[in-house]
């Protein structure tokens, strides 16, 4: 017996030790070819950029998502694209790690000042335009059919341009931060005040609901865009900025599945909902000083943890390359398992992001000296050490260091996959084939390189400057109401509204009614209910007190609209307090 023990412990001490090797080696070899291909995808300068417009009246700075031009053609400027590889390159820049990134960061903010103001199929920059997800690279409006708006685009841009202007700040260039990137941001977080409780595309560009990555995003831009212009002295729009944030926070709760024990991603699209979204907000909206905060998702809370085993776990058996891995090691991992876009392949950056998150939550317990198991983060602990129970460990104890041991050995796994699976020259395309690894859809994808630098620098242990996570809580009463709408305020209750309604893939549900608050009946201005409870939609509302309400249902589908059969439903507000309405549909 202590023969078998001692064998299987060496056995565990030699696989963590090939994957560790594996994994450093990776970081070594890729970790230049990232960065040059990152850089090579920007015009006007990058070698692979296709000519990005660099004209005398407008800067460089353009990012392209891909060189390939078919199957697909990825030629074409993302704003969510842009924003997340150009918050890398702010983070390298501002963090000193390489000074020689400035002029390519302002040449960045040059550009998106342009593309802001270009009119496009979504709007014009006051009428929704912001919302556009992609333009043409040489910085005019991409116009034929495509899943509009996509409403993460602006708050992402934000985040990327504020971190560059603190520098800035700090280093004495107020003047150009007040008159040059002030007005850029500002455009961007009224977009985001004013539309977040709209419908949105998500970030893979298919289901038209609300995302989870979306309200994420938008939450934290709003938090730290009140931050920035408290410090510019831009002090009348706080109080906007704020109050939204804040029903922003309310409304992010609305995605967790407490019985499925994972976040659901979107409120619409009628799939299960384990999808990347998840694992990408948690590491884009990452503030090292909020600790292991559940109520913003940070990395290592409970929520964030129990999620991403059950996102893990669903590629497990789907992905012929996976086949014959233990359930407790690294698989590939793609966009959601459902997936059908060519061929629903894993994706470099959904493995790798695993990786990251998982770095992240390993620096957090580090600083803080202790990690917390809860019954909701129990599955996710169970895989390292079957034994462990609820409790907190510091760090000085055992059981820490059993467990962070061997996360730290699950997340170079993901690491030594994507490893295993890039081609020898290093570059990365999109995706790599469920059933052989080969590299297979857009080649030389910028956010693939910039995935890996990202999660490179986390395992290093690096991290950057916070956004304001730390400390949070949820006010006492939540709203729907945007900034574009009426602002919740006295003489109103929260009501809740729930409609047992079973839809078809693509479809959701929304309530409009006979006061502002409800949109007036107004089927285009309608609120999208949560599915997070499905078959049961669920939205809650800030609605006049002691007042009689009428309102329908409607479902949205393909750009029609049902209604509910007749006659409006009805209901009388209490004097004070929250109210809970259920329904079905008719």
């Amino acid at each position: 017996m202590r023969f078998t023990l001692l064998t299987t412990l060496l056995g565990f001490a030699l696989g963590a030790l090939a994957q560790s090797s594996a994994a450093d080696a990776y970081v070594a070899s890729e970790g230049p070819i990232a960065k040059s291909g990152l850089l090579a995808n920007i015009g006007p300068s990058g070698s692979k950029s296709h000519g990005a417009k660099a004209c005398t009246f407008s800067s460089p700075g353009i990012v392209v998502a891909s060189p390939s031009t078919s199957n697909p053609n990825y030629l074409f400027a993302w704003t969510r694209d842009s924003s997340l590889v150009f918050k890398a390159i702010v983070d390298q820049f501002t963090s000193g790690e390489d000074t020689t990134l400035r002029t390519l960061i302002d040449q960045f903010t040059s550009s998106q000042a342009i593309l802001q103001q270009v009119s496009n199929p979504s709007g014009t920059v006051s009428t929704g335009g912001l919302g556009e997800p992609k333009f043409n690279i040489d910085e005019t409006a991409f116009t034929d059919a495509w899943g509009r708006p996509q409403r993460d685009g602006p708050a992402l841009r934000a985040t990327t341009i504020i971190a560059y202007a603190n520098w800035l700040l700090d280093n004495s260039n107020t003047t150009y931060v007040t008159q040059t990137l002030w007005p850029i941001i500002k455009l961007d977080l009224d977009y985001v005040q004013n539309n977040w409780n709209q419908s949105t595309f998500d970030l893979w560009e298919e289901v038209n609901s609300s995302s989870f990555f979306t309200t994420a995003v938008q939450h934290r831009a709003l938090r730290e865009g009140a931050a920035f212009a408290t410090r510019i002295g831009q002090t009348s729009v706080v109080s906007g900025y704020t109050t939204q944030a804040a029903n922003l926070l309310c409304f992010l709760q609305s995605y967790w599945n407490p019985s499925g024990n994972y976040i659901t991603a979107n409120t619409g699209g009628g799939r299960s909902g384990k999808d990347a979204n998840t694992v990408l907000t948690s590491i884009h909206t990452f503030d090292p000083a909020a600790g292991c905060d559940a109520t913003t998702f940070q990395p290592c809370s409970d929520k964030a943890l129990a999620s991403l085993k059950v996102y893990v776990d669903s590629f497990r058996s789907i992905y012929s390359i996976n086949a014959g891995i233990a359930a407790n090691a690294a698989v590939a991992t793609g966009r959601y398992p459902e997936d059908s876009y060519q061929g629903g392949n894993p994706w470099y950056l959904t493995t790798i992001a695993v990786a990251e998150q998982l770095y992240d939550a390993l620096i957090v317990w580090d600083t803080f000296g202790s990690l917390n198991v809860t019954a909701t983060s129990l599955p996710f602990f169970q895989q390292f050490s079957s034994s462990v129970t609820a409790g907190t460990y510091a760090s000085s104890s055992g059981t820490y260091a059993t467990l962070t041991s061997a996360i730290k050995t699950f997340a170079d796994g993901f690491l030594a996959v994507n490893a295993k699976y890039t081609p020898s020259d290093g570059g990365l395309a999109e995706q790599y084939s469920r059933s052989n690894g080969q590299p297979v859809s857009a080649v030389d994808l910028t956010w693939s390189y910039a995935a890996a630098l990202t999660a490179f620098h986390a395992r290093s242990g690096k991290t950057y400057n916070g956004w304001g996570a730390a400390g949070l809580t949820l006010p006492s009463t939540c709203s729907s109401n945007s900034g574009g709408g009426s602002t919740p305020g006295a003489g109103t209750v929260a009501v809740t509204f729930n409609v047992y309604a079973t839809t078809t893939f693509g479809e959701n549900i929304y309530i409009t009614g006979s006061v502002d608050a409800l949109q007036n009946w107004s089927p285009d201005n309608a609120l999208i209910l949560s599915a997070a409870n499905y078959p049961t939609w669920s939205i809650t509302v800030n609605l006049p007190a002691s007042s009689t309400i009428q309102y329908k249902f409607i479902r949205k589908f393909n750009g029609q609209i049902t209604w509910e059969s007749d006659p409006n439903n009805q209901i009388t507000t209490p004097a004070s307090g929250s109210f809970t309405e259920n329904d079905t549909w008719r």
